[in-house]
């Protein structure tokens, strides 16, 4: 495994992740593919065995039974001071807002719900899932600040933002000498690249860590034609997602086909290997030993300019989707109504 000080951080994070949103009790009726706590653990061993340090999760994952899960396995797996975990928060909910509650109270009721789950006296790294169009950032920043003077949070972070907003939230932060965003959580991957347009030249120039989820597209990256399993037949989300682009897409899935069979290598390993050109560390899902198997030897993987080349020229502009497309200040589902639907 390799290492990479976490954007404008001390953090000496994994050059993977593992994304934790696929543990968790199934029995919430959220995910029904989701690992139960027993084999969640043997996944979380056998990440650490292999040299990740850097655990991603959220509040909103399973209801929270994902915090307990990962928790409680880095309590008994690890020593906390060699790993690095990372939660989420989304906005206030519409019954806050209609109470009054200030985006302050809502960030440290959030933190203390998070390590209450975890277990923890700290995170490592704390990420305000998505932007909230009806708070003003100010109260958000400030809400993290306390948490971080407070010594609940070293770091914190953002997901699910534009370049535009990082950059007024940075400047904000530093206007009145708050913590400071160190990376940004987006969506990307081999087949949808729209975080090139701003976003990763903004976090080039600031020394702004790339965290992007969703590395393997759902999967999608990571199987041939016809191989499935039980995330791509049941993960609605993702559907919603990846279908409506599946034609254009399956042409790029072809040639890292192609580039796994020349190398003998894994369609996993490829398409990691060339997120990892772009980024410090993808948030990679596992709920199968072999997940992190691929994902910790892309790594190791050098791919030429030549395969870059081949794997990026047959890219089209994509429209956004998921969160970023519903949770805007012109939709009809702004941030509120769509935590009502949200995936969780």
């Amino acid at each position: 495994m390799q290492y990479v000080k976490l954007g404008n951080s001390d953090l000496n994070v994994s050059r993977i992740c593992l994304g934790c949103m696929g543990f968790g009790n199934a029995a919430t009726g959220q995910h029904s593919w989701t690992l139960g706590e027993e084999d969640s653990r043997e996944i979380i061993k056998h990440a650490l065995e292999s040299g990740i340090n850097f655990f991603d999760t959220a509040i909103v994952y399973q209801q929270g039974s994902s915090e307990q899960f990962v928790g409680r396995a880095l309590k008994d797996f690890a020593k906390r001071d060699e790993v690095f975990v990372a939660t989420k928060f989304l906005p206030r909910t519409p019954e806050e807002i209609e109470n009054k509650i200030s985006g302050q109270a809502h960030v440290a009721e959030m933190i203390d719900r998070s390590l209450k789950n975890l277990g923890m006296d700290y995170v490592d790294l704390y990420i305000y899932h998505m932007w909230d169009y009806q708070t003003p950032i100010y109260d958000i920043l400030e809400g993290l600040n306390n948490a971080v003077k407070a010594g609940k949070v070293r770091y914190i972070g953002i997901a699910n933002c534009y370049a535009w907003q990082l950059a007024k939230a940075n400047a904000l932060a530093e206007k009145n000498n708050f913590a400071q965003f160190v990376s940004v959580q987006n969506h990307y991957n081999l087949i949808f690249r729209e975080e090139e347009r701003e976003m990763a030249a903004f976090c080039a120039e600031d020394n702004i860590a790339m965290t992007p989820y969703s590395a393997l597209a759902s999967g999608r990256l990571s199987k041939k034609p016809g191989e499935t399993s039980k995330r791509l037949q049941e993960d609605s989300y993702a559907k919603f997602k990846y279908d409506a682009t599946a034609d254009i897409d399956s042409k790029i899935i072809e040639r890292v086909i192609e580039l796994a069979e020349k190398y003998s290598v894994s369609m996993t390993e490829i398409s990691l290997a060339w997120l990892l050109t772009k980024v410090e560390s993808p948030v990679v899902g596992a709920t199968k030993f072999h997940h992190i198997d691929g994902a910790v030897k892309s790594v190791d993987l050098k791919l030429s300019a030549e395969d870059i080349n081949y794997l990026e020229e047959l890219y089209t502009p994509h429209k956004l989707v998921g969160v970023m497309a519903q949770n805007t200040p012109n939709s009809k589902k702004d941030s509120q109504v769509w935590m009502k639907n949200a995936p969780k």
